[in-house]
Formats: C-alpha cells, structure tokens, sequence
C-alpha cells in the first residue's frame, strides 16, 4: 500500500579566514598535490566498489542474525501462513548455507530463499545501494533470449509455457506462442517449481508467481540468477503439428545486436516532447480514460493508486465524463495495478459503491520500539505515526482504529451505477484488493480474469520501510502493518477470485489477443442483446 519515504539532512560549513594571508604562499605550494590527491580519491571511489567482492561467513552471520531478528521482533504476519516450526526450519537452513565467504548476489539469493517462505507479497529483499549504483552504470551484455508466458493447469504436470517475445529476431522456429517443454534438460514443472521457491506472494497465491513469471524480462532474469548462464541453451518445444522438437539457441549479445542494427538502420533526428507533453504522457501511461460515446461504453486504464498522479482530480473529471455522456458500460483495467495510496483506492471505491464500506475490520502493528531500529528506514517517523494514530490495546498490539471502525460512504456526486467490469490478474496487488473487495458482489459490477495477486482475507502493508543490513548493505523490505480485509471470509491464503474466468490460451498468446478485454466485450454485447 506504499511506503513513506522522507529525507532529513543538515549540513554546517565553518570557515576560520583570520590568517589566510599567512599561509598563502604555502597553500599555492601545496594546491597541485591537493589536486593530484583528489583526482585519484574521485576515481577509486569510482572503483571502490567490486561486485564480485566476498563477504566472510562472521559477516554474512552477523547480517543473517540482524536479518532474523528483525522479522521475529517486528513482522506482523510472520507466522500468518507458514507455522513457526516450519519457519524456523527454513531460518536454520539459511544459517547454514553461511560456512563459507559469499559475494553479495550470493547472499542473496539465500536470504530470498528464505524470505519466500514467509508467504508475504509485500516482503522481499533488494540490492544494496551501493550493489544498484555499481548496475545502474554498467551495461548489460547477455541475456536470456526467451520471454515467457506462464501459467498453472488444475495440476502441477498441466502448467503450460510459450513464448511471448524472442529477441533474437532472425529465430523463425521458436516465434511467439511457441510451447516450451523443456530448458537444459529441466521440465516446465521443475523449472516452475524451483523459481517459484524465490517469489513472494500473499499466502500460497500462485496465479501472482505465475504472473510475475510472465513480466516482461522477469522470468529470463531470475532464470539466469538461479539456474546461472549458459552459452547456448537447449530447448525442446512443440511444432505446429504438436510433436516434440528440439532446438539450441545462443544466448543473446545486447551490444553485438545494437552494432548490427547501427549500421543498417539510419540515423533520423526524432523531435523531443517539450516538458508539458513528458508530464502528461507519464500521468496517461498510469491512468487514462477512454470514451466511446456513440456505444455509450468507457474503459479507464488504471496502472497504479499510487501518489503523485493527480488521481483525485483524474476521478472527478473522469466520472462527471461518464454522466455527461450518459455511459452504460464502465470497464475499469487494474490487471497491472500493484497498489499505492489507500485513499486513493477507497475514493474510486465511493464512485462505484452502492454501500457503505470499511477498509479493514483489523489493522494492526504488532511493535514500536525495536532492537535494531537504526538499520529501519524511517523508524523515528514510524514510531510518531503509530504514537498518534494508533492506539495499544488488550491484545497488546497497536491498532489503526480509524480504519478499524470508519464506514466509507458511496459518493452522491456523479456517482455511477450503470454496468462495471473490472479486468484482475496476478498484478493486481495490495491497495487494489481492497478497491476490488469494496465493490464485488453488487448486482451491476462484474470482476472479470483471473485471481488478484493481493490476499483476498488481507496482507501485511501500510507502512514498508527497508531495513538496511549492516555488514553487506543488502536490504530487505518490512512491512509493519497486518491488515484483515473482512475476517468472514476463509483465510486460505487465495486472493480475489474473478466473477468470469478469463485465462490465456496457447492461441491467444500467439495472436497478441487481450482475451480478458475480448471477453469482457462479449460480456456487454450480451447485455445490449437483451435489452434490446
């Protein structure tokens, strides 16, 4: 549901000039060396840092003790879906991957390995600063070729995998919509099963792994992380009469592909949108409204209720529109929306309501003073925030009761109550589960796809600070909140189940379709034959 983030910095300059005069001719003397000096800090500074550089086991221990610790102290469902014996286990088994020096991507992985089995979607680990600054200036100079689209059957063995994009694009066998069954000698299955043990997910999600899978470049990387490079890869597929083939493809050269298009493709000077455009073209790639008012329909692309998109004016101007031209049929795509502000998400909500609603029937944090509070991002603030809007209660957790008791109220004001898709999917997550839980159910809004990422019965969110480890610097995210959505409803660890399945199909995938819009426009067609 977002993190607050905020930076305090006081700098003081002192200069003493009483004798400068004095030392002068000394200062001069010495200015060519000072000179020297600082170039060559400047440029080992740029150096300094090595990403092959290896931590000692004391390190790794110390770090993995904080690393532990914190999650014990202050994780609110830390035991939500995985018992503490069961997380123990996994704990202990992290310890003892440390007996030897790691490099940092090492440590990470085991500390994602383990941070997985917590079962929270909002918990995962990141680079260290230093580790992202080192990436951001280097080049990338192979990838995995393959993007892929993955997706779970009833079972495990019917999981099916295609190809979404090749980016060696002289490769006329495996084109997209091609079924993969085999990489290096490893099932679809055993691929699947040893990537999904490093993704989070709210609870045992899988429609979210699967989806996550699928982003763009997503499953090469974590392919590569896991189960390492290799200069040529053997991949057994599927033909177009759906008998088994086998092909080797080398791995892709970003830098010998961009040489070949330089120097066939000519260079042309593009104009450059002025700073007004950029904006706007931000704000459209987030949230866009559409309207086809000769068939009275509107679809609203909604990628995030995140701040800083103006989506409290979007939202008016966007619903006055659909009153003004008397719209009837309202599709709303938060397929890629992964939360953001909670305000946010509950003034959509109030637009399409028909009832009064509440967030949350409990949100609480189950600590406010912590042992390793000077490695938690923003703690001091944290501690204000829970100091003034919560209160501790009999169970000996600090409540969030605004959201514990408020009841929301539909909006009267261009309120819209004609017919509402809602296209979900695996992306959808965290504040966009409790937009699509406020509204479900009525008679006139219709949630078509597949499962939302986010937990249907809650998640852990509200406030997310990194925690930054002190040794290698690696970070991890906490989330300090625990939040339950509607404590009626199973605690299965599902998210919102869609009212009209729409699942991808081999075909689909291979035509470029949107086949959730495609059946949502089947769903209105049918309506409009009806009353007609």
């Amino acid at each position: 549901m977002g993190n607050r983030q905020s930076g305090i910095g006081n700098r003081q300059l002192a200069k003493d000039c009483m004798h400068v005069k004095k030392f002068l001719p000394l200062a001069y003397c010495l200015l060519p060396i000072a000179c020297c000096l600082l170039l060559a800090g400047c440029g080992s500074g740029r150096s300094s840092f090595s990403p092959y550089k290896k931590y000692s086991p004391e390190q790794l221990q110390k770090d993995y003790s904080v690393y532990r610790d914190v999650l014990e102290e202050a994780h609110p469902g830390l035991y939500w879906y995985t018992p503490k014996d069961s997380m123990n286990y996994y704990f202990d088994w992290g310890k003892q991957q440390l007996k030897d020096s790691m490099t940092e991507p090492e440590f990470r992985k085991v500390l994602t390995y383990v941070t997985a089995k917590v079962n929270c979607g909002h918990t995962s680990v990141r680079n260290s600063k230093a580790y992202s600054k080192y990436m951001d200036t280097v080049a990338i100079w192979r990838i995995f070729p393959l993007s892929m689209k993955i997706w779970g059957g009833t079972t495990a063995q019917e999981d099916t995998m295609v190809v979404a994009a090749n980016l060696n694009r002289k490769d006329s066998i495996l084109s997209r919509g091609t079924i993969i069954t085999k990489i290096n000698g490893k099932t679809t299955r055993e691929i699947v099963d040893t990537l999904f043990d490093y993704l989070s997910t709210d609870g045992y999600n899988r429609t979210h792994k699967f989806q996550t899978l699928s982003n763009r470049g997503f499953f090469g990387s974590l392919y590569s992380y896991i189960l390492g490079y290799s200069a040529r890869y053997a991949i057994e597929y599927l033909d177009s009469n759906g008998q088994t083939r086998s092909v080797s493809i080398p791995i892709y050269y970003p830098s010998l592909d961009t040489a070949t298009r330089a120097s066939i493709i000519p260079v042309t000077r593009v104009p450059q949108p002025s700073r007004k455009e950029r904006k706007q073209r931000r704000l459209n790639s987030v949230r866009l409204l559409k309207i086809d008012t000769a068939n009275h329909t509107a679809f609203m692309d909604l990628g995030s209720f995140g701040r800083g998109y103006k989506l409290k004016s979007f939202f008016r101007r966007s619903f006055r529109a659909l009153k003004k031209h008397d719209i009837g049929h309202f599709i709303i795509d938060v397929r890629g929306n992964g939360g953001g502000s909670v305000t946010n998400s509950t003034n959509l909500s109030r637009y399409l309501s028909n009832h009064k609603f509440k967030v949350s029937d409990t949100l609480y944090a189950i600590a406010k003073r912590k042992k390793y509070s000077r490695y938690i991002q923003n703690d001091f603030l944290n501690r204000l925030f829970m100091t003034f809007f919560t209160k501790r209660r009999h169970d000996g957790y600090y409540h969030f009761r605004y959201f514990e008791k408020h009841y929301f109220k539909p909006k009267k004001r261009n309120h819209f109550d004609g017919k509402t898709y809602i296209l979900t999917g695996g992306n959808s997550f965290s504040a966009t589960t409790l937009f699509i839980s406020s509204v479900k159910g009525q008679d006139n809004v219709t949630v078509v796809g597949e499962e939302t990422g986010g937990g249907a019965y809650g998640n852990t969110a509200w406030l997310i600070p990194d925690v930054t480890l002190p040794e290698t610097g690696v970070r991890f995210r906490l989330p300090l909140f625990r939040l339950v959505i509607n404590k009626d409803i199973p605690k299965n660890g599902l998210g919102v189940q869609p009212e009209v399945e729409a699942k991808p199909t081999v075909e689909a995938i291979r035509q470029g379709a949107d086949y959730k819009l495609d059946k949502v426009m089947e769903l209105i067609k049918k309506d409009k034959e009806r009353k007609e």
